[in-house]
């Protein structure tokens, strides 16, 4: 790996206790022993194209998803040694045979055995996309090793509480509600102070939406996947008779794109009940059922942060064109669309 601070190649020999035997500086991250592979200048680069060369500010959870975006979008379930672990594991069978030791022979049958159980579930796809550090847990394995470094987390990435309470809309400003249950989303778009500019005031189900006193629009900003689905229902179901406008595109379009990387969470699918209902929709695939009951899905985390602020901005526009003049030039169609495939891939796989 490269030394984050005097450049140089390092040998694993010459960067024992994450420590450059040439400058004999600290550093965060060592890619052979970080569960992401990550090294400190990665970090940066992707921080900078995330952060739009600084121009935003960006939370955790996007720094998370788009450095864990490469991992999720290889097909292995166990990387480097399942197909050495199977010629092993027959090899020496076939020499226990040979040997004709039976307790050699059951201990190698074993092994292949398990060899060969890693393998087919392998191929079957158990484990494909699930995060080899799971999204609650990379403060914690990634991020506290980057501040025990530096003092503080990479440059233009929010910490904890630093968009608490700011920017939200200003009491006789309201206009409508913007609704996300995502809380590392509502944070970024509350500390560029999209929703205070026009007059909507967060929250994050349909119960707090219920609860502003407006009778104006609202806008949904969600996840692809079976939550997101049913909670465009709840949010229609607790406010009848207000516009509800959904700003995610179709799953079947975001499916399509190659750089929509999704993923899903260990033990988390949505029940019978909620796919009954998906499937009352008759809007969906049996193909594209099956894909929802696994539990995937397309976060709102994983759209680079300025293109997320720039289509929210334009669906926020339109809703709010009524409000004044200024606004009503500002206003331009368009709702939430996942990069195409002209769009730059600002995470990219740096």
């Amino acid at each position: 790996m490269i030394c984050p601070h005097c450049e140089r190649s390092l040998l694993r020999r010459e960067r024992t206790g994450n420590r450059c035997s040439h400058c004999h500086r600290s550093y965060a991250l060592d890619p052979k022993t970080n569960p992401l592979g990550l090294n400190d200048l990665r970090v940066r680069r992707i921080t900078t194209a995330l952060t739009d060369g600084g121009r935003v500010r960006i939370t955790p959870d996007q720094l998370w998803y788009a450095l864990s975006r490469k991992r999720l979008r290889d097909d292995a379930f166990a990387p480097g040694c399942v197909g050495p672990a199977v010629g092993v594991a027959v090899i020496a069978t076939i020499a226990a045979a040979v040997s004709e030791v039976p307790q050699v022979l059951f201990l190698t049958a074993v092994m292949l055995l398990v060899a060969l159980g890693i393998a087919a579930a392998r191929a079957a796809g158990v484990g494909k996309g699930i995060p080899t550090v799971p999204r609650e847990a990379f403060p914690a394995q990634v991020l506290a090793e980057w501040r025990k470094v530096y003092g503080a987390l990479p440059a233009g990435v929010l910490d904890a509480g630093d968009s608490a309470g700011a920017g939200a809309a200003e009491p006789g400003a309201v206009f409508g509600v913007l609704v996300c249950p995502d809380p590392a989303v509502l944070a970024f778009l509350v500390a560029d102070g999209l929703p205070a500019r026009y007059g909507l005031v967060p929250a994050r189900s349909p119960e707090e939406a219920r609860a502003v006193p407006s009778s104006g629009p609202v806008l949904v900003l969600r996840d692809i996947d079976a939550y997101g689905e049913l909670l465009v229902l709840r949010v229609r179901d607790a406010l009848p008779g207000r516009t509800v406008v959904d700003a995610a595109p179709p799953l079947r379009t975001v499916r399509a794109l190659p750089q929509a990387v999704p993923y899903r969470e260990s033990g988390r699918r949505p029940g019978a009940e909620d796919m009954r209902l998906l499937a009352g929709l008759g809007t969906f695939t049996p193909e594209e059922l099956k894909w929802l009951a696994k539990g995937w899905r397309f976060p709102l985390v994983g759209l680079p942060p300025a293109r997320l602020l720039t289509v929210v901005e334009r669906v926020a526009g339109q809703l709010t064109r009524g409000l004044d003049a200024d606004r009503r030039r500002a206003a331009d169609l368009g709702f939430l669309t996942w990069p195409d495939t002209a769009a730059p891939d600002l995470a990219g796989d740096r």
